[in-house]
């Protein structure tokens, strides 16, 4: 019950991802440095979702410069547009990087053998509180780039324009200029629907081939483990009542669709075989019972970035579920 109370992100800080307020969760002197390299990280990732959310694009201007090809004020205006835009894609895409890394690190102390899932997160809960907050910010990443279409009309344009500049041997500001190994890595991070939960996801899958002599079971169940308390906690009038807002709620749900499918990526049979360690009908009914415009982003995910939903091994029941044919 203290792990259900310590993912309850009921607290400001959990809230709105800001570690730097006091947690309910304190980390002990052992987890100190983790979390402290971790905190970092997560107070950058406030200040990446703000300037996602505040992203507008230069669609007006790239119109004009397509328009009036001839007229080079007009491309000049399209391109001083542009490059600021592409310096926060090329922000958010190297931050992409940092939250791999802490979620490897976080990883790493949740895993160790000598513990069982339950214990570690138990007894390291400001780790376990952190990874929580990582699996949010991805989901809310994720959803607010899938409605924002000016983030890839932005950055093709700005390929073009440089590919083009680089023919005519034009000079580009190199300071903010976006190198062609760099761009075509950022092409593909921007070319998923999820690509933060890409990144999580093959950095999870990374991790435990990369420590085979930690048994997967260590990773998988703690995964399993974290998606059984988001639901439980989701379904139980009993712990429900206890949430501040519905900002709580749509917490724990991206908690929940998370780990589901970083479980689906790193279990060699995924999340949807009857004998998963997660209870797969029950987590797509309590999304199902919440409010549609709040969840069809992470009922997508379920549908478009997992890795096993479409196996023969998938019920037609949970595909129902799911509406997926």
């Amino acid at each position: 019950f203290s792990f259900l109370l310590s993912l309850n992100p009921s607290s400001r800080s959990t809230m709105s991802l800001n570690p730097g307020a006091p947690p309910d969760a304190q980390p002990s002197p052992a987890e100190r440095q983790v979390w402290e390299e971790v905190n970092e990280v997560l107070t950058e990732a406030l200040v990446v979702l703000t300037e996602l959310q505040a992203y507008s694009g230069a669609g007006e201007e790239i119109r004009q410069a397509i328009q009036r090809p001839g007229e080079e004020r007009v491309q000049e205006q399209a391109w001083a547009a542009v490059v600021p835009l592409v310096g926060k894609l090329k922000k958010f895409y190297q931050f992409s990087l940092k939250l791999e890394c802490s979620l490897r690190s976080l990883l790493v102390a949740l895993t160790r053998s000598g513990s069982s899932p339950t214990q570690h997160l138990e007894q390291e809960q400001a780790l376990a509180r952190q990874f929580a907050q990582i699996l949010h910010f991805t989901l809310r990443f994720d959803e607010l780039k899938m409605t924002n279409p000016a983030i890839q009309n932005d950055f093709s344009y700005y390929r073009r324009t440089i590919s083009r500049m680089r023919i005519n041997n034009l000079s580009a500001d190199e300071g903010n200029e976006v190198n062609n190994e760099l761009a075509n890595r950022m092409s593909l991070f921007y070319a998923n629907a999820t690509p933060m939960l890409k990144t999580l996801s093959d950095g999870t899958t990374k991790f435990v081939s990369d420590n085979p002599e930690v048994p997967i079971e260590n990773t998988t169940d703690c995964l399993s483990t974290m998606a059984c308390v988001c639901k439980v906690m989701l379904e139980t009038p009993e712990y429900r009542s206890r949430f501040a807002s519905d900002e709580t709620i749509l917490f724990c749900l991206r908690v929940m669709v998370g780990v589901i499918i970083l479980y689906d990526y790193v279990h060699p049979a995924g999340a949807f075989v009857k004998t998963s360690g997660i209870d797969m009908k029950g987590c797509i009914r309590v999304l199902k019972e919440q409010p549609p415009s709040s969840v069809e982003g992470l009922l997508n995910a379920l549908r478009y970035t997992t890795k096993h939903l479409n196996d023969d091994t998938t019920s037609k029941q949970i595909r129902n579920m799911l509406q997926v044919n």
